[in-house]
């Protein structure tokens, strides 16, 4: 009875030792689909590293500045022609013109140093109201001429002045903005250049306005000479239709008139 006893707790034995070796063994699994779908992403991801490092890699070089290459001070302009003003500060050069002269530099809103310098009108009030309609009508025309030349001529000379004079300071603007382009620092950031850029688009748009107000100039002093060359022309014109218009007239008055100073003409 003692041997089946032994031989039973033996089996028993190696039957929960073979057990426990079982439990702490391991099972490999392989799915196809999941390694597939996992070498794709490290495809993917593999490729997406190498575009990032590619991007940044240009984005450095675009970030280089030109000074790396070259240097910048070759694109400047030294010795920039400066603004010339009208030596008005000198009597012996400029004797009576000295004010007008000093208008041109500096600006001359209300026009005092052209009136001091031009030839005024009289007074024409008094005059107009004792001629009849049509000579009335010619002088007011004259008349406005006049005043049309005097406010494009004060105009011109106001403009003149402060372009001039706004000139030196913008050419101080331009040289400060010469040595920020020039300069071959490489700390300056990209928010540095957009400054310099937005400087320059300022720059160029005051200018483009002082060349806008010159051009309005020129062209006011064109109208006045245009409505000059009309009036010239219409003054002509009316001359020679009067002169057709009342030939007949004229003629025999010139015959009368003729006649008249021969029959009384006599020999000093």
């Amino acid at each position: 009875m003692r041997a089946p006893v032994v031989r039973a707790a033996i089996l028993t034995l190696a039957f929960v030792l073979g057990i426990g070796r079982v439990g702490h063994a391991q099972l490999v699994v392989h799915d196809p689909a999941v390694t597939l779908r996992n070498s794709i992403t490290a495809a993917v991801k593999e490729a997406e590293v190498a575009l990032q490092r590619l991007q940044h890699s240009q984005l450095r070089r675009m970030a280089q500045r030109l000074s790396m290459f070259t240097n910048l001070g070759k694109y400047g302009l030294p010795n920039a022609p400066l603004w010339r003003i009208h030596d008005w500060q000198n009597p012996a050069a400029f004797l009576f013109s000295r004010a007008y002269n000093a208008a041109l530099n500096y600006g001359d809103a209300g026009g005092v140093a052209f009136q001091d310098v031009s030839q005024p009108v009289l007074p024409a009030a008094v005059a107009l109201g004792m001629l009849p309609s049509a000579a009335r009508r010619a002088l007011t025309a004259q008349l406005a001429t006049l005043d049309v030349a005097t406010a494009s001529a004060i105009t011109a000379t106001h403009d003149t002045g402060q372009l001039r004079f706004n000139g030196r300071r913008e050419l101080t603007a331009i040289e400060a903005l010469e040595f920020d382009v020039t300069d071959g620092s490489l700390a300056q950031s990209a928010t540095a250049v957009l400054d310099k850029l937005s400087g320059a688009v300022l720059i160029g748009a005051r200018q483009r306005q002082a060349r806008a107000q010159l051009l309005s100039g020129v062209v006011e002093q064109l109208l006045v000479e245009g409505k000059r060359a009309r009036d010239t022309e219409a003054a002509t014109m009316n001359m020679q239709l009067v002169a057709w218009r009342d030939r007949d007239a004229a003629n025999v008055a010139f015959v009368a008139g003729s006649g008249d100073a021969l029959r009384v003409w006599r020999q000093p």
